[in-house]
C-alpha cells in the first residue's frame, strides 16, 4: 500500500500543503541533503475549478475543495450560523480564494516589531515580499520580479466598477496605482495572482517545481492527528491515510502549516493547549499553553448589495445563454474576461470615521450578487459593495470537540462582541450609503438591496443590520500567536518555535499577533518564506 512508503524518518515533516506549506516543502528541500515530508489532508489540485479563475464560485462550498466548517451561533450576528470555507486541497486556501495580492499596510508590521518581535517591522518583511514576487511592473524599490508568486493585473473591466471608482474619488478617496506600497488607502483595482488568465496558488507556484525532487516526499489524504514526544522535542506526528494509523519521525523539526483551525487542532490533540479544556476531553496536558485557540481575528463584510439599472453585471450574463458562450470563447481563445475575474476586482481603503489615524476599512467591489458564496447569482442586476473592518478588537476561538481528528472544531469568532467593532460596522455601512449616492452613480440608479433602504442610520438599527448582513471574508488568523517568552498568552517566540518545547514550529497564519490591514494570503507567504530562512539558519548552527 503506497501509504507504507511514508513511514520512516525526516529531517523536516511539514504538516500541511497550504499556502505556506507549499512554499516550506519547496524551500526546505532545495538541499538535496534534506529529506522532506509533505502531509496534506485534502485532495490533489487535479480539477478544472482549481485553476481557471472564477472557479472560486464552483469550489466553495463543495466538499470536494472544502472542508464546510461552521461557526457556532454568533451573539454579534443575531445568533446566526456562519459557513466558515477553508480549502481543502494542495494549495489549501489559495486554491479556491481571492487571488488578491494583499500585503497590508507598513503599520501593520510596525506594530508588530513594537511588541518586541524583532524582525517583523516593514522594513525586515519588505525584502522578503520582494524575493519571492514576480511582478508584472518589474524589479522596483517596492516590487520584485522573477520569484515564484506572480502578480498580474485583472483581464476584465467592468462599467459599473469603474463608476464605483470614479464615486470614491468624488467621496474623496483617490484613484491610487498600487495598494502594496505600505500605504493602502485609495481606490484601485485589485492585483490578482493569476498568470495569463490562470490562477497561481501556492500549489501552483511552489510546489510544482519542487514535485519531482527525490528527497521530497508529498502525500494527500492524511490527516494529522498527533505529535509524538521523546520529553519536551518533538519528533514526529501520527496520522491515519486510508483508515489506517501511522506515523513518521523527525530526526530535525516538525512544522505545523495547518493555518489557524488545522494547527490548533494537532496541537490540543497532541495535549498542547488550555489544559482545562484539554482535560475535560480526557486529553492528557503535554504542554499547557493558554493562547493555543485563543485571539481568532477574522475580517467581517457586510456584503451590501445594490441593484442596478442599464448596465451589465455578471448576474444578467450568467443567465444569457449567449453571453455565457461568449465568456468562454473570451477565456479559451484569449485568456480574458469574465472566466478570469476574482471575487471582488475594485477595492477601496478608508477611514470609517476621522477619528482614524489610517484606513480602517476596506471594501470589496463586484459586479454580481448571491444570498451566499456556493448560492446561485441573482436574477436581477445588481453589484456587491463589502465593507470590513480591517483591524477588529473582537477576539474568538477555535477549539477541538474530540480526540477524533476528522471531527469538526468549534469555530467561535466572536464577531461584533466589543463597542468599537459595532461603532465602526455601523460607520462603515453609513460610508457605503454615502459611497453609493455619488454623481458617478447617478445613471444606473443604484437602489440599496441589502441591508435595505428602510433601515434608518441610527447606531442600534445599522449595528442590527450588520449582523444580519455581515459574513466572514474568509481571513481566520492568531490563534498561535507570535510573542515574548514571558507573555502568557503567546504560543510561538519571534522565530516562529513553540514556546516551551524544541523542534517543533508553527508556520502559518495562525502566528500573527494582530491581524494585517487587507487580504491575509500574501501575508502568510511571507511568514512561510521567513519561517523557512530561519529553519535553514538555525539547521547551519546545529
Amino acid at each position: 500500500m503506497k501509504s507504507t512508503k511514508i513511514e520512516g524518518t525526516y529531517d523536516y515533516i511539514i504538516v500541511g500543503a497550504g499556502s505556506a506549506g507549499c512554499l516550506l516543502a519547496n524551500r526546505l528541500s532545495q538541499n538535496p541533503a534534506n529529506k522532506v515530508l509533505l502531509l496534506e489532508a485534502g485532495g490533489k489540485d487535479n480539477w478544472i475549478w482549481f485553476h481557471i479563475p472564477v472557479g472560486y464560485l464552483f469550489a466553495i462550498g463543495n466538499p470536494r475543495a472544502d472542508w464546510m466548517f461552521k461557526t457556532v451561533a454568533e451573539p454579534g450576528l443575531n445568533g446566526r450560523v456562519l459557513d466558515y470555507p477553508r480549502g481543502k486541497v494542495l494549495g489549501g486556501c489559495s486554491s479556491i480564494n481571492a487571488m488578491v495580492s494583499m500585503r497590508g499596510q507598513s503599520a501593520d508590521y510596525d506594530h508588530w516589531h513594537s511588541l518586541g518581535l524583532k524582525g517583523w517591522g516593514w522594513d525586515d518583511v519588505l525584502p522578503v515580499f520582494k524575493s519571492f514576487e514576480d511582478h508584472f511592473d518589474g524589479q522596483s524599490d517596492v516590487h520584485g520580479a522573477g520569484g515564484e508568486w506572480r502578480v498580474e493585473q485583472p483581464r476584465v473591466s467592468w462599467e459599473i466598477l469603474n463608476a464605483i471608482g470614479d464615486a470614491a474619488a468624488q467621496m474623496g478617496v483617490p484613484w491610487i496605482e498600487d495598494f502594496n506600497r505600505g500605504d493602502n488607502e485609495g481606490v484601485s483595482y485589485f492585483q490578482v495572482n493569476q498568470r495569463r488568465g490562470r490562477r497561481v496558488s501556492s500549489a501552483r507556484a511552489f510546489l510544482d517545481p519542487a514535485r519531482k525532487r527525490s528527497n521530497l516526499h508529498i502525500e494527500t489524504g492524511v490527516h494529522a492527528d498527533r505529535l509524538i514526544f521523546e520529553g519536551r522535542r518533538a519528533s514526529g506526528i501520527i496520522f491515519k491515510q486510508n483508515g489506517q494509523q501511522r506515523h513518521a519521525l523527525a530526526r530535525g523539526e516538525v512544522i505545523l502549516s495547518a493555518g489557524s483551525i488545522g494547527s490548533v487542532q494537532i496541537l490540543q490533540r497532541s495535549g498542547i493547549g488550555v489544559p482545562e479544556h484539554l482535560s475535560a476531553l480526557g486529553i492528557e496536558v503535554k504542554h499547557g499553553k493558554k493562547g493555543v485557540g485563543q485571539n481568532l481575528q477574522d475580517h467581517l463584510q457586510q456584503r451590501a448589495i445594490y441593484r442596478v439599472n442599464d448596465v451589465r453585471t455578471l448576474n444578467s450574463d450568467y443567465y444569457s445563454l449567449y453571453r455565457r458562450a461568449l465568456m468562454g470563447a473570451q477565456y479559451a481563445l484569449f485568456r480574458r474576461g469574465a472566466l478570469t475575474m476574482a471575487p471582488s476586482q475594485l477595492g477601496l481603503f478608508t477611514r470609517s470615521s476621522p477619528e482614524h489615524k489610517r484606513a480602517n476599512i476596506q471594501f470589496h467591489a463586484q459586479p454580481l450578487s448571491l444570498d451566499k458564496f456556493g448560492d446561485p447569482l441573482h436574477r436581477f442586476d445588481a453589484v456587491t459593495v463589502s465593507a470590513c473592518n480591517l483591524r477588529p478588537t473582537s477576539r474568538g476561538t477555535i477549539s477541538i470537540t474530540s480526540k477524533d481528528p476528522q471531527a469538526a472544531p468549534r469555530i467561535a469568532p466572536n464577531y461584533l462582541s466589543t463597542d468599537a467593532d459595532k461603532r465602526v460596522a455601523a460607520d462603515a455601512i453609513r460610508v457605503t450609503r454615502r459611497l453609493m449616492s455619488q454623481a458617478a452613480l447617478s445613471r444606473y440608479s443604484p437602489d440599496e438591496y441589502l441591508p435595505g433602504s428602510h433601515i434608518d442610520n441610527s447606531d442600534a438599527a445599522l449595528t442590527r443590520a450588520a449582523g444580519d448582513i455581515g459574513t466572514t471574508i474568509f481571513h481566520p488568523v492568531g490563534t498561535a500567536k507570535m510573542g515574548l517568552e514571558d507573555d502568557p498568552s503567546a504560543v510561538v517566540d519571534a522565530r516562529l518555535r513553540v514556546i516551551g518545547l524544541s523542534r517543533l514550529r508553527i508556520v502559518d497564519a495562525s502566528v500573527m499577533p494582530f491581524i494585517t490591514s487587507g487580504n491575509t494570503n500574501t501575508p502568510t507567504i511571507m511568514i512561510a518564506q521567513k519561517g523557512a530562512d530561519m529553519i535553514l539558519a538555525d539547521q547551519k548552527k546545529s
